[in-house]
């Protein structure tokens, strides 16, 4: 779901940037010095897991874990992804430096929205909030990833179309792997999820 250079038009690029830079500078102003460990192992979890492409098509498919980073770090979420995108985008040429606020804002905003969502529910059970924030965090990284193009031009309809396709069912393996892992740190780890 990385889109790459030259590919968006200016506005997509703008609004992009001004969406990451506004979310970005909300979770550096949360981030307490306690928070690093916890940032940084959640911001290396997506960086390995979004790595791994599986190609499909004329696009690829991967797991992407916004939905593990949003539930557990919330706003803090928008520096955590940015700073993996950007190493992905200098060390290994995905997504690209440009579209990074894009891309950031596709992957941080549904993060954040599944915070609010689910992270209420992991009290009550740990594997439904993790499958719900991953399902519904890839599913809606997809639609907007799919705006990103549309917006830019129509003959990207097409393709928009066959991301949100193909990512459908990484959205339901990413749901069932989200939850595992919330349900693993809920009995082994239960500060690293906030309770």
């Amino acid at each position: 779901m990385h889109i790459s250079e030259g590919i968006l038009s200016g506005h997509v690029l703008a609004t992009g940037g001004i969406i990451a830079t506004t979310g970005t500078a909300i979770g550096l102003k949360d981030i307490k010095d306690k928070d690093f460990p916890k940032v940084s192992l959640i911001s290396s979890a997506f960086f390995v897991a979004s790595l791994i492409h599986v190609p499909v098509g004329p696009s690829s498919a991967h797991l992407v874990l916004n939905g593990l980073c949003g539930i557990i770090l919330g706003w803090k979420s928008f520096p955590a992804i940015l700073v993996s995108l950007f190493l992905q985008a200098v060390l290994f040429q995905f997504g690209g430096l440009t579209t990074l606020g894009v891309n950031t804002s596709n992957m941080a905003i549904p993060a954040v929205i599944s915070y609010y969502l689910f992270k209420p529910v992991i009290k009550k059970n740990p594997f439904l909030a993790g499958f719900f924030s991953g399902f519904f965090s890839i599913l809606l990284s997809c639609i907007f990833v799919s705006f990103s193009l549309i917006f830019t031009g129509e003959y990207f309809l097409n393709l928009a179309k066959t991301i949100i396709i193909i990512h459908l069912p990484i959205a339901f393996i990413e749901g069932i792997i989200t939850g595992f892992i919330l349900t693993f740190l809920k009995k082994t780890k239960s500060e690293i999820i906030g309770g």
